[in-house]
């Protein structure tokens, strides 16, 4: 009889900790769905600035171009890109935006922010300096040999440039970094879990 009292009120306390246990586990996963969806803003901040970086260049270079600063083939090529960068942001981010943090499983979560942190590495080591590099020498040469006052060196009016570039990548891989992070530290809590 004993037994028996024992085994019911066991029976009984694992009842109750089962219910703890699932409340718990409900709790802590939305928790975990809350601070995704806060890291996620991140993520979100850096596609609004490649966004309001692209809008400004595609009005000032062709204000500089009326301005007869550079040439229109540099204002049009500049501006293509611009507008490419701009696709290559909302291509990367889309399927980010797309995620229901709330409802989809941790699985696919994870997926499309490792996906969203390789095309974002492969876009900053790759695509990057095969757009920058050919881009900034001809910046370089409108800028300064072209513009150069008769019998002056060109080389002086490159200090502007460079240290506006070095300011510029600075503030760009920031960011990257700040969006890398936040996908990397969303996996990390998934995998915790």
């Amino acid at each position: 009889m004993e037994n028996q009292l024992t085994l019911e009120e066991m029976r009984s306390q694992y009842g109750i900790l089962k219910q703890q246990l699932e409340k718990q586990e409900i709790v802590t996963e939305r928790l975990l769905r809350e601070t995704m969806k806060v890291k996620t803003q991140s993520i979100s901040q850096t596609k609004r600035m490649t966004y309001i970086c692209v809008g400004i260049c595609l009005i000032l270079y062709p204000m500089n171009y009326l301005m007869q600063a550079w040439s229109l083939a540099f204002t049009i090529a500049t501006c293509v890109m611009m507008l490419f960068c701009g696709g290559v942001a909302y291509y990367i981010h889309k399927p980010v935006e797309r995620l229901n943090l709330m409802k989809d499983d941790f699985a696919t979560v994870a997926r499309v922010m490792a996906k969203f942190k390789k095309q974002y590495h492969d876009q900053l080591y790759y695509v990057t300096p095969a757009l920058l590099t050919p881009w900034f020498l001809w910046l370089c040469y409108e800028f300064a040999w072209k513009n150069a006052p008769e019998g002056a060196s060109p080389w002086p009016m490159l200090l502007p440039l460079i240290f506006s570039a070095g300011i510029g990548l600075f503030i760009g891989y920031t960011f990257h970094r700040k969006a890398v992070n936040a996908a990397q530290d969303i996996i990390n809590d998934i995998e915790a879990n």
